[in-house]
C-alpha cells in the first residue's frame, strides 16, 4: 500500500467481527465522514460465536457467516480495508474453544504483535485504537489483542525488527473505554426488562455487574459522533446473528441506546497525556506526512 501525502490514517486492531461497530464503530464511521482513511486489523472470524442455524442458511460456516457480516458493517461505516490475522476465536473463560490449537490466547503474544507491527508499518496510520487492558468486558481474545498491539506498537518503531519495511510508529495509541456511568445505566435498564445484569449478550456470559466493581480508567478523549449515528445503528443490523432481537425491538432499549450510544470514549495510552483537558479529536497535534 502507497499512501498519499497529507493523508490520515486510522488503524483500529480488535479481535472479533462484530468489535468494530459495537465497539469503535461510532468513531470509524465520524472519521471516515471526514477523509479519513480508515482500516481494521481483526484478529479472528468470530467462530466461537453461537447463532441461530437460520442463521446459517447459504453459508459454510459461522466464520463465513460473521465475515460477511464484518464486510457488511465495514461497508457501512467507511473503513477502506480489513486484514485477517487468521486466528481462531477463543471463547470466553472455561469454554472449549479455549483449548483449540489456532485459539488466539494460545498463540505467542510476540508472534502476534509482529503480525500487528508490519501492518503498521504498511498502513502507516498516525492514530491507532485497540481495546482496554481488561478488553471492555473481559473477553480473553479482546486481552490478548490489546497486549499484542501494545507491543507491536513500539515493535513497529524498533530498527531491530526486520520484515523489508522501514520502522514506522504512530503518533498516538489510544484504548478504548466502557464508562462506569454506562455500565450503570445498563444494568438499570437490563433489571427493567428482568433481564439478568450478570449474565448478557448473545452466549449470556458477560457480568456488568463485575465490570462496574473493576478499577476504573482516566478518560483523556471523547469522540461525538451524533452526526452519524444512523450509520451505526445501520452497521449493526449487519450483525444479525449476534444481535438479541427481543431486546432491541424494545421502544426504551431503542431510546436508550440513543441517549448514551452517541460518544465513544478513550484513554491516550500515547503519548502520555495531562488530565487537565478532554481531546475531542484524535487527531488534534497529529503532524500529517509532507
Amino acid at each position: 500500500m502507497q499512501e498519499a501525502s497529507g493523508e490520515r490514517r486510522l488503524l483500529a486492531v480488535l479481535a472479533h467481527p462484530d468489535d468494530e461497530t459495537f465497539g469503535v464503530g461510532g468513531t470509524l464511521a465520524y472519521y471516515a465522514q471526514r477523509g479519513v482513511h480508515t482500516y481494521l486489523i481483526c484478529a479472528t472470524r468470530g467462530e466461537a460465536g453461537s447463532m441461530n442455524e437460520d442463521c446459517l442458511e447459504g453459508y459454510s460456516s459461522v466464520a463465513a457467516r460473521r465475515e460477511s457480516e464484518l464486510r457488511c458493517a465495514l461497508e457501512v461505516l467507511g473503513v477502506k480495508e480489513v486484514y485477517f490475522l487468521d486466528y481462531r476465536d477463543s471463547g470466553m473463560p472455561g469454554s472449549p474453544d479455549n483449548q483449540h490449537p489456532n485459539a488466539l490466547i494460545n498463540a505467542p503474544q510476540r508472534e502476534v504483535a509482529e503480525k500487528i507491527a508490519h501492518l503498521i508499518r504498511q498502513i502507516r496510520p498516525q492514530v491507532l485504537i485497540t481495546f482496554d487492558p481488561i478488553g471492555g468486558y473481559k473477553h480473553p481474545d479482546h486481552i490478548a489483542v490489546h497486549r499484542a498491539t501494545v507491543e507491536a506498537f513500539y515493535l513497529a518503531a524498533d530498527e531491530s525488527f526486520i520484515d523489508g519495511l522501514p520502522p514506522y510508529q504512530p503518533a498516538k495509541l489510544y484504548f478504548h473505554l466502557i464508562p462506569k456511568r454506562f455500565l450503570k445505566a445498563a444494568i438499570r435498564v437490563l433489571r427493567l426488562f428482568g433481564k439478568d445484569p450478570r449474565r448478557v449478550g448473545k452466549n449470556r456470559d458477560i457480568d456488568l455487574v463485575a465490570l462496574v466493581e473493576e478499577g476504573d480508567f482516566p478518560v483523556h478523549a471523547r469522540i461525538r459522533y451524533g452526526s452519524v449515528y444512523g450509520k451505526k445503528q445501520t452497521a449493526s443490523r449487519c450483525h444479525e446473528s449476534q444481535l438479541d432481537g427481543a431486546l432491541m425491538s424494545n421502544p426504551i432499549a431503542r431510546l436508550f441506546n440513543r441517549l448514551f450510544s452517541s460518544s465513544d470514549y478513550y484513554l491516550r495510552a500515547y503519548p502520555p497525556l495531562s488530565p487537565r483537558r478532554l481531546e475531542t479529536d484524535l487527531f488534534e497535534g497529529v503532524e500529517l506526512d509532507s
